[in-house]
């Protein structure tokens, strides 16, 4: 590939990236305001925070038939104008069911552009899948941490503590970046056209799609459940005032993480030990976090489990188009990893959020989460590096 060439691959891969995120961790920061807005119970703020991760799952196929029809480029433009459009309508909901059906809308929008970004890395970088994928991780990553670093201390003073314009603010920026899609996105189909006369059903019985959705399930279950109960967690143990740092710490911890990654991707590819190592850790931090009350302690174990769910995450996806024996099969290898990882993401924010209404205290609710991540672990020990089998 030309040096201009990929520079601009590089480039786009960042900005989709940051596309991905921008307007999900936009809520965590002013969760409490939307809860004591809307009347919600600790059960609702769990399929709220669920429900993205469902979309991604449920939207997924469809996404990846979108890359084999549509092409990448319109792909991802589509993708980005429907996430848009969700996260401008939640600062509109006027009850909990408005806000969902928002939450579903913008959701959807992310579920599909995902599926475009592994098939981007196999046809800009396809012998540097692990660089491509923590490339644009690495741009996810900065999407996730700009809303909750600005959400409390700059948003909300700016809109005079208004949650529904700080939701609103977020919808600008990602049509800017559909625009910049649609402006300097190669052309073409990509060579998509086997995955488009694929069945729509992720396929289910690849032992490999299993193991590559466990592995982002280990991530994104911790991830996505930490964010949406921590503040709760520290409320009631007496750190009210550090939630805005404790979401911060989760956040921005994971782009140390992810740019070690991209300058080490070319060595890592292909091999078990860092995959292994950041599963266990990602688990070791939930830990941390369920037996500490010391603040120090609690901001330390946000931080392994922020930049740990990072790296293990920016590993996984890129496994598809890693060892996809063809191009045109990554769409639908992440896709059916994604349906399996979000779903069980869906599950455990669901049981949590349930965890905490039984045993009347927020800490209960990583219970599940602990739980949840150590399939990844054992799934790490296992999975094979030698060859596409795909």
């Amino acid at each position: 590939m030309m040096k201009n060439q990929f520079a601009s691959a590089s480039a786009l891969l960042w900005i989709c990236g940051v596309g991905l995120r921008l307007g999900v961790l936009a809520v965590p920061p002013v969760i409490s305001l939307i809860q004591a807005d809307l009347q919600m119970s600790g059960t609702e703020i769990g399929i709220l925070s669920g429900l993205p991760v469902v979309l991604f799952a449920v939207a997924a196929a469809p996404g990846s038939r979108l890359v084999g029809w549509a092409g990448v480029r319109l792909t991802l433009a589509t993708g980005l104008v429907v996430t848009a459009l969700g996260s401008g309508l939640r600062a509109l909901a006027p009850e909990v069911y408005s806000l969902y059906a928002a939450t579903i809308l913008m959701s959807a929008g992310i579920a599909i552009m995902q599926p475009a970004m592994a098939s981007a890395v196999r046809q800009w970088m396809p012998d540097r899948a692990a660089f491509g994928t923590a490339l644009y991780t690495s741009g996810l990553i900065v999407g996730e941490i700009v809303p909750v670093v600005l959400m409390l201390p700059v948003l909300l003073p700016l809109f005079d503590q208004s949650w529904r314009l700080g939701l609103l603010s977020w919808s600008a920026p990602l049509l800017v970046i559909a625009v910049v899609v649609l402006i300097f996105c190669p052309r073409g189909n990509g060579g998509a056209s086997t995955a488009a006369r694929g069945t729509w059903w992720p396929d289910l019985k690849s032992g490999l799609n299993w193991q590559i959705g466990l592995i982002l399930a280990g991530a994104s279950s911790v991830y996505f459940s930490t964010n949406a109960f921590l503040p709760a967690f520290l409320e009631n143990v007496g750190h009210g005032g550090k939630v805005s740092v404790a979401l911060t710490t989760v956040n921005v911890s994971q782009l140390p993480a992810v740019l070690l990654l991209v300058f080490l991707a070319d060595w890592i590819q292909g091999k078990r030990w860092p995959l292994l190592a950041f599963c266990g850790l990602t688990v070791l931090g939930v830990l941390g976090v369920m037996v500490s009350t010391a603040w120090w302690m609690i901001a330390l174990s946000a931080g392994v489990i922020g930049m740990a769910s990072a790296a293990q995450l920016a590993i996984g996806l890129s496994l598809p188009p890693l060892l996809a024996r063809n191009p045109d099969d990554v769409a639908h290898v992440i896709a059916a990893a994604f349906a399996i990882s979000y779903s069980y993401t869906m599950g455990v924010s669901f049981v949590s959020g349930v965890a905490w209404d039984l045993a009347g205290a927020p800490v209960f609710a990583f219970i599940p989460i602990f739980i949840a991540g150590l399939p990844s672990v054992f799934v790490a020990l296992k999975i094979s590096f030698d060859q596409r089998t795909v």
